[in-house]
């Protein structure tokens, strides 16, 4: 299940995934990351991951027509939030791979932290 949440940021895209992905919960989140891409620009991602499932094809079909349509020079700021430490692993990698983004681990627990992080210098 991935679906929307609400945190107290305007440009946000919050979401938590709690076990397998269907292509139509990708489409929805995809279209919210749209929806506020064009109305502020740049935007911040909040994910919760509480544990992970099977991902549809269709959802990956979808997630790849994003990124050719808007791409990630949008995204400012990513805090993921999970118990797991291998998800912490490669939230790591990818702050290196993707040095435009900010990227950071939280501890599942941790939302103050992390929506502190999210709103500090916010473009």
């Amino acid at each position: 299940m991935l679906e929307l949440i609400s945190i107290p940021i305007e440009n946000a895209v919050a979401i938590r995934s709690a076990g397998s992905i269907s292509e139509a919960e990708m489409a929805e989140v995809l279209a919210a990351a749209r929806e506020k891409t064009t109305e502020y620009g740049n935007i911040v991602i909040y994910e919760e991951i509480e544990r992970l499932g099977s991902i549809a094809p269709g959802a990956i079909l979808e997630k790849i027509k994003y990124l050719f349509e808007v791409g990630i020079s949008n995204i400012h700021k990513v805090a993921v939030l999970t118990d797991k430490p291998w998800i912490g692993k490669v939230v790591e990698l990818e702050d290196k791979l993707f040095s435009q983004i900010e990227l950071r681990c939280f501890a599942l627990d941790d939302k103050a932290a992390a929506l502190a992080f999210l709103m500090a210098n916010n473009k």
